[in-house]
């Protein structure tokens, strides 16, 4: 398994070892005690799995207070622009954002810490969009940022008029007039 870091403090890039073949692949996408030796000890409590096409963004999206989630996030098929902006407030790295592509080709999983807003894009035609969570969702304790909000920047990748995006996510508040994450 190998981890990369970047400028945000907690977010890595894990690439699992994959094992191929004629006959296909093997990889261990997922190892509590692998991940332990390099320091990262989530207690992941919940799977989820999202399909969407092309052009559909969710996000940007977090958990507050004792709800806060920690991510392992990946794609199963097809390939996502991942995103995820820093929002602790006592973070040197807060209000930056970080990108990055996950594919089935690639393998690559993003773990996001907890005070992170995340959120993706489907780049291919169909991407199934798989994660862990370290805290189950709770309603009342979610949070949000506006993708296109001008402060963050974030290339997206694709054109804006061919993104499909909930009603909730159009409408969620630029940083600064966000809910607090209350770590």
């Amino acid at each position: 398994m190998k981890i990369t870091t970047n400028s945000i403090e907690g977010v890595y890039i894990i690439e699992p070892k994959v094992f191929g073949d004629e006959r296909g692949y093997f990889m261990e996408s997922y190892s509590k005690s692998a991940l332990a030796e390099l320091g990262i000890e989530n207690n992941f409590v919940q799977d989820n799995e999202a399909f969407s096409t092309k052009g559909v963004l969710r996000g940007l999206h977090y958990q507050c207070g004792i709800h806060a989630q920690a991510k392992l996030v990946r794609v199963i098929q097809g390939e996502v622009l991942d995103v995820i902006v820093d929002i602790r407030p006592e973070s040197k790295t807060f209000g930056q954002h970080f990108t990055v592509r996950l594919s089935a080709d690639n393998k690559k999983q993003l773990l996001v810490p907890r005070g992170m807003a995340h959120g993706y894009i489907v780049l291919s035609d169909t991407a199934i969009f798989a994660y862990k969570c370290d805290n189950g969702y709770h309603k009342d304790a979610e949070g949000g940022l506006l993708y296109n909000d001008p402060q963050l920047g974030i290339d997206w990748i694709l054109d804006p008029a061919t993104f499909k995006i909930s009603d909730k996510d159009v409408i969620q508040p630029k940083l600064g007039d966000h809910r607090p994450i209350d770590l």
